[in-house]
């Protein structure tokens, strides 16, 4: 089916072109401007504005748990900071720029961990790093000082990112803030990582076997 032009399209069409010419360029830099902010602020996961207009009284930790489990009975509902709220600095309102801060900005604090080398039932090799809050007390540092299961002191288990360790700077700043408050704290580092190398079990290597047979 053939398309018709009539002159009243054509006047249309030139009536619009002529209409868009008349806005002002700044205008459109402007808008331009808004839609990639707005791109680049979700993007960057930034929540300084709804920070802003909650009044920066920040969030309740949200907990996914089962009430009548034992470990909530035992841990989580003794905890008070978890039924808190948690507010990010206002200039680092994202996950990135904290990250990003912490390892350029962020000198991280000088200590050492007492390392525990666990292997699990399938071969694998996990490396547990230790902080103890008499190691940050300023009392003597004892390199064989083991816990005992009378120990009351409360105990902080960290997990890493997906590619982070125990030596990644925002892991010593947040394990070091631990200690300092009076816990016992242990980073399980993920296999591969923390300067352990990769052991394969008996059932990743029984899986490549068949994979390649």
């Amino acid at each position: 089916m053939a398309c018709v032009i009539t002159d009243s399209d054509l006047t249309l069409h030139a009536l619009l072109l002529k209409a868009f010419s008349l806005i002002p360029t700044s205008y459109y830099v402007l808008a331009l401007s808004v839609f990639a902010l707005t791109v680049l602020y979700n993007f960057l996961e930034v929540h300084f504005v709804r920070d802003a207009l909650r009044g920066f009284r920040g969030d309740r930790v949200a907990l996914t748990f089962n009430p009548s489990s034992e470990i909530y009975e035992g841990v989580v509902s003794r905890c008070r900071i978890l039924h808190g709220r948690y507010l990010a600095t206002p200039w680092l309102a994202s996950p990135h720029f904290q990250t990003a801060f912490l390892n350029f900005f962020g000198r991280p604090p000088s200590f050492c961990y007492r390392r525990q080398l666990y292997t699990v039932h399938d071969g694998g090799t996990i490396a547990l790093d230790w902080l103890l809050a008499s190691d940050v007390a300023g009392g003597p540092y004892e390199t064989g000082r083991v816990l005992s299961k009378d120990d009351s002191t409360p105990l902080v288990i960290v997990v890493p990112g997906l590619t982070s360790d125990s030596a990644s700077p925002y892991m010593k700043h947040l394990v070091h803030s631990f200690a300092k408050q009076g816990w016992n704290v242990v980073v399980g580092n993920h296999r591969g990582l923390g300067g352990v190398s990769l052991t394969i079990g008996s059932r990743l290597h029984s899986f490549l076997a068949e994979k390649h047979s």
